[in-house]
């Protein structure tokens, strides 16, 4: 991603607030400003709270706050850090921007007022600056004009859930369910994630669209389920604690019943202690993990090796999704099946199959196979 990609992500108008008279007080980094130009004072959250929210530690945060002069907390009265909404949205596209390869040096420092602004090649070479319009923030990349995702989008921002739902379940009956999944589900995901990431979808907005596109799949599934010709591999599926987003998890499931796979889904954020009691009560073959690039690289990595020392040789762990250790191959940790795209699924079930004959409903879980690595 070059620096105009960069510069395209980072959201608007990131100030500073200033302190309520006798309440807060700026921290070290932070240089008050006209009143005019405070961000309201509400929302203000704790560091604890934007670790969870952002996905950024602590410890990070106050390391930045020394190296970069970002971000720039107030100081309750106990003189605990708070920080405004602007500040936590713009950690968030931090984030997403060190999840895609950037190194906090060159990101980090960026101005808060480059949100939205491109560079294109003038006259003689020279680089002038250009700010979008509202339309053109408001359809981010991959949203044509008359597509079906836009008439989606417009269907979501017009709070109008009964359509969006009736125009989701059409498209699923047009296409099939791998298709819907693949082509409308996966990318829509996606879009709606990059809206929200740069603060032009409100976070009740996101929740409507996750738990209406849950419902469409999971009537999907109860329809195909029936169908299935195999019962084996048998799936659990989930999160680990602190990763939020089962959507994409969802998407997988879906995908798998088309295969004939006997899932199970766990819910988000299953105790990691309890996965292996999980994997033997149910009698699992593959023990499937999603992360969407919420957590820390270092935490997804230490979990995931925690996990597959924890569970049985003979039981596979699947990782998918787009977090960041899901990408970068130095992070990549061994006995762990990687599925980083939803094409993949299919290949993988039959590639389980091909390593397991003795697949029929009768068999015992979890037969000798061979465990792959990364």
């Amino acid at each position: 991603m070059g620096e105009v990609a960069v510069a395209e992500l980072l959201p608007l108008a990131l100030v500073p607030s200033v302190p309520l008279p006798g309440q807060l007080q700026p921290g070290a980094a932070e240089a008050a400003l006209p009143v005019e130009a405070a961000e309201p004072w509400l929302n203000l959250l704790g560091i604890a709270a934007v670790e969870r929210d952002t996905g950024i530690s602590k410890d990070t945060l106050r390391a930045w706050e020394r190296r970069y002069g970002f971000p720039v907390p107030l100081r309750d009265a106990a003189g605990e850090r708070v920080y405004p909404a602007a500040q936590v949205q713009r950690l968030r596209v931090l984030k997403r921007l060190l999840d895609t390869g950037h190194r906090p040096g060159r990101v980090v420092p960026l101005p808060a007022d480059a949100a939205g602004v491109t560079t294109e090649a003038g006259v003689n070479g020279q680089v002038t600056l250009r700010i979008p319009s509202v339309r053109e923030r408001m359809i981010p990349p991959g949203f044509e004009a008359g597509s079906e995702l836009l008439r989606f989008m417009a269907l979501l921002r017009s709070h109008d859930v009964i359509g969006l739902r009736r125009a989701l379940q059409q498209a699923l009956l047009r296409q099939g369910l791998r298709a819907f999944v693949i082509e409308v589900v996966a990318p829509f995901t996606t879009q709606v994630g990059e809206l929200w990431m740069r603060g032009d979808l409100e976070v009740f907005e996101e929740h409507i669209y996750t738990e209406t596109m849950q419902q469409v799949l999971r009537q999907a599934m109860q329809s195909t389920a029936p169908l299935a010709l195999f019962e084996r591999p048998r799936v659990l599926l989930t999160t680990l604690p602190g990763e939020q987003h089962g959507l994409g998890l969802l998407m997988a499931e879906a995908l798998m019943t088309l295969e004939g796979c006997t899932c199970l889904w766990l819910g988000v954020q299953t105790p990691q202690e309890e996965l292996p009691r999980a994997v033997a009560a149910h009698r699992a073959d593959i023990l499937a993990l999603s992360f969407s690039g919420y957590l820390p690289v270092g935490v997804m990595q230490r979990g995931l090796a925690a996990v597959r020392e924890q569970l049985d040789p003979r039981t596979e762990l699947w990782a998918g999704g787009r977090g960041a250790t899901l990408k970068q191959r130095r992070h990549l940790v061994d006995g762990v099946n990687y599925v980083t795209m939803l094409s993949e699924v299919a290949v993988q079930v039959q590639r389980w199959r091909a390593t397991h004959p003795n697949n029929s409903p009768d068999a015992p879980a979890n037969p000798a196979g061979v465990t792959l690595q990364a």
